[in-house]
């Protein structure tokens, strides 16, 4: 994470890329507030004066890591970027999803290595848990694919950020946080976006107004 703190603090414009599902894409379940990306923008290409940042969430409702290898080229690599968070896993830990834990975690791979060579830093991230008892079709597996997202970014020395640990530390918030069984609400992207603010540190709550919004 040091390396794109340092990128933060340079005069050099930066690209990033958000990839992942519908729970980064932010549609429908944020009920028109901002999603965790947008508010990623608004905190550093306005508030941290970085306005020549390009900030891109190219993240698609219903995607797994093979969605997220197979339209690579088409919604990271032309992009030349920087820096790029993916976020997955919640789809692929479904038992209605053909994605073995196996594959998964070589997907992952696979993905981290894509990045690379496109030039750009992974932040790779676990996602918001489950609400117990909610979706039975992904509950039991979760745990494990998201052990694979850290344990593939521990191998190949990447951040991470790591939203499912700090939820479940929280997890009186999480019927405040969440849409449904596996969806944040408007809520649930501030929380997200917090981690990922305080991981850069970036988080101040005296001079920033999305800093401050409020997250029950």
């Amino acid at each position: 994470m040091e390396r794109v703190k340092k990128l933060l603090k340079g005069e050099k414009p930066l690209t990033w890329v958000f990839y992942g599902d519908s729970i980064t894409h932010g549609a429908v379940h944020t009920f028109g507030w901002r999603d965790y990306t947008e508010l990623f923008a608004e905190r550093v290409r306005y508030e941290l004066g970085r306005t020549m940042d390009i900030i891109i969430d190219s993240a698609i409702s219903g995607d797994n890591t093979r969605g997220l290898i197979e339209s690579f080229d088409w919604r990271v690599g032309r992009f030349n970027p920087d820096i790029v968070f993916v976020m997955i896993g919640m789809n692929d830990c479904s038992e209605n999803n053909p994605i073995g834990l196996d594959e998964f975690a070589g997907n992952l791979e696979r993905l981290a290595d894509m990045i690379t060579k496109a030039g750009a830093i992974s932040i790779m991230q676990t996602t918001c848990p489950i609400i117990p008892h909610h979706a039975p079709d992904r509950e039991p597996y979760f745990p494990s694919y998201m052990d694979a997202i850290r344990k593939v970014s521990a191998d190949k020395n990447l951040p991470l950020i790591d939203h499912t640990k700090y939820w479940q530390e929280n997890s009186e918030k999480l019927f405040y946080w969440m849409s449904n069984a596996f969806h944040p609400n408007e809520m649930g992207h501030r929380a997200f976006a917090k981690l990922i603010f305080q991981s850069l540190d970036i988080w101040d709550v005296e001079n920033s107004y999305t800093c401050k919004l409020i997250i029950p």
